[in-house]
């Protein structure tokens, strides 16, 4: 069966790995980006297939317009993918409330309004799949992302509570969580000031991490498309998967402590209750 995607931040990363595999795949896309230039090749390639839409995912009329165009080309959505983001590095005492605002925006307000500019369409369809991509870093605290960190973290939160309302319209919600993969999303890194010294063991070594660790991340996007495109055709999908070994192994790592740091510290946490 034909699907139709719903996807922003298409022009590059998992959201463009994303979008060429559901195209591939003889799927229909609504392909967003702030900037449409990237993939205007697409319609050279895909015909009728593919629509274009400029979308800011913190303009809410953006986004209802975007998903209108979605259901007028197409008749309805599907898969509707929340890709679109970014994270800038540095410690908290030097990254501006302005900057902490827009990462936010960008990251999680963004996610929540094209999320409900589209439930009403997956309302009256009773079916669909929302798809957040989130992050290893909306799992365990990445170092020197405090912002990102924070926007992925309310994700995850805001997902979790969506489910439980959207199983009751017969719609799915699956939280991805990558790890490291070559998106160029640690190029940020080359231009980013290693910071103050008192905080050079986490914020400084991030930074010399993402620049060494550029190109080399062990994630493949192609194989982390295929991995959504499955995860689209599920009749039971997951609420959470990661994606990457990296990922795996860290969440692993953090959920284990989390679990001894809950069992050394029970009883002073039940000596509340009445």
């Amino acid at each position: 069966m034909v699907k139709t995607w719903f996807i922003s931040g298409s022009a590059r990363g998992l959201g463009r790995a994303i979008t060429e595999a559901a195209l591939a795949a003889g799927d229909q896309v609504v392909a967003t980006a702030r900037s449409l230039g990237p993939l205007e090749p697409l319609l050279g390639r895909f015909g009728d297939q593919v629509r274009l839409a400029t979308l800011d995912v913190t303009d809410e009329a953006a986004a209802e317009a975007a998903i209108g165009l979605a259901v007028g080309a197409f008749g309805g959505i599907d898969v509707v993918v929340n890709n679109a983001g970014y994270g800038d590095l540095g410690s908290v005492e030097d990254t501006s409330l302005v900057s902490f605002r827009r990462q936010i925006d960008a990251n999680l307000i963004g996610t929540i309004i094209v999320t409900k500019a589209a439930i009403p369409v997956l309302r009256r369809q009773r079916r669909g799949h929302i798809v957040q991509i989130s992050s290893v870093g909306g799992r365990v605290g990445a170092p020197a992302r405090a912002a990102y960190s924070a926007a992925k973290w309310g994700i995850e939160g805001f997902s979790e509570s969506l489910a439980r309302e959207m199983a009751l319209i017969g719609v799915h919600v699956t939280i991805i969580e990558p790890g490291g993969f070559r998106t160029g999303f640690a190029q940020t890194a080359h231009d980013t000031d290693e910071g103050r010294p008192e905080y050079d063991a986490v914020v400084g070594a991030t930074v010399r991490m993402q620049r060494n660790y550029d190109g080399r991340q062990p994630g493949d996007p192609k194989r982390a498309a295929s991995v959504v495109l499955e995860l689209a055709a599920m009749d039971q999908p997951p609420l959470r998967i990661a994606l990457g070994s990296d990922a795996v192994n860290a969440i692993a790592a953090a959920d284990r402590q989390r679990l001894d740091e809950l069992e050394t510290w029970r009883a002073l946490s039940v000596s509340t209750d009445y």
